[in-house]
């Protein structure tokens, strides 16, 4: 299933987040914030999300082929289980399935939540440098707070969940709206992002994007700088990376 990604000038004006908490841009740098994902990006939940999937149509008594895993992930939940609903014949709706979803991811994230290697290091330095920081999610809402209790919530200035935008990723919205409650210029935002998905959102809404890819390979491009891992990103490399945008 595609998308169609709108330019970002032909957006009607973005509202305030829901979950904000203003913070001074970055001084002495043209960084001026760092928007992060977070399944795939901060913790290590691509493959639960598809674990869940597969247990949960198991119940319904459909088998999901392992080619969907790639058409699946990193999308906003509407997309992903409509996707799967219209691809086995399930008899269950949207609003159903859903539930279902966050239910089994929370109760697997209850048991185990690891972090993406340098994560915690990043986060750290981050906070520890006062650089105004959003988690920009298409999980919903109550996921996104389990998982703060985890990463810290004292590291995010503000977050953005997929059921508090009309339009989450591939469109730039979210991106648009942590921007704006953070009071910073896209085009000198950072964002860190593991799916093709998410890039699109981030480059849609004129940021650069640092991509650490999870499930499928994402090439390098304009303003897209692809790493191995977060282990090779620090606040020192996200400030260059702007600067020269910016120069």
């Amino acid at each position: 299933m595609t998308s169609t990604v709108p330019a970002p000038g032909d957006l009607p004006p973005v509202p305030g987040p829901a979950r904000t908490g203003r913070a001074p841009a970055a001084e002495g740098s043209a960084l001026q914030a760092v928007l992060l994902d977070m399944d795939g990006t901060l913790v290590d939940t691509e493959g639960f999300w598809w674990d869940v999937e597969v247990e949960v149509f198991a119940a319904l008594g459909h088998t999901l082929d392992d080619s969907w895993r790639h058409v699946v992930v990193g999308g906003p939940m509407t997309r992903s289980a409509g996707f799967l609903i219209e691809a086995t014949g399930a008899d269950i709706t949207l609003a159903e399935l859903s539930v279902l979803l966050n239910d089994g991811f929370e109760a697997r994230i209850g048991r185990s939540l690891p972090l993406m290697p340098g994560a915690a290091r990043l986060l750290a330095e981050l906070h520890r440098y006062r650089i105004p920081t959003a988690l920009v999610s298409a999980s919903h809402r109550r996921i996104i707070d389990r998982v703060l209790g985890v990463l810290g919530p004292h590291h995010f200035t503000l977050s953005i969940a997929g059921d508090e935008v009309s339009r989450t990723k591939p469109y730039p919205d979210p991106y648009l709206l942590a921007a704006a409650g953070l009071g910073v210029d896209p085009a000198r935002c950072a964002v860190v992002e593991d799916t093709a998905t998410g890039v699109t959102a981030a480059e849609a809404a004129g940021c650069h994007v640092v991509a650490v890819p999870s499930i499928a390979p994402i090439a390098p491009a304009e303003r897209r700088t692809v790493v191995r891992s977060l282990e090779e990103v620090d606040l020192a490399f996200l400030r260059g990376l702007i600067a020269e945008r910016v120069l």
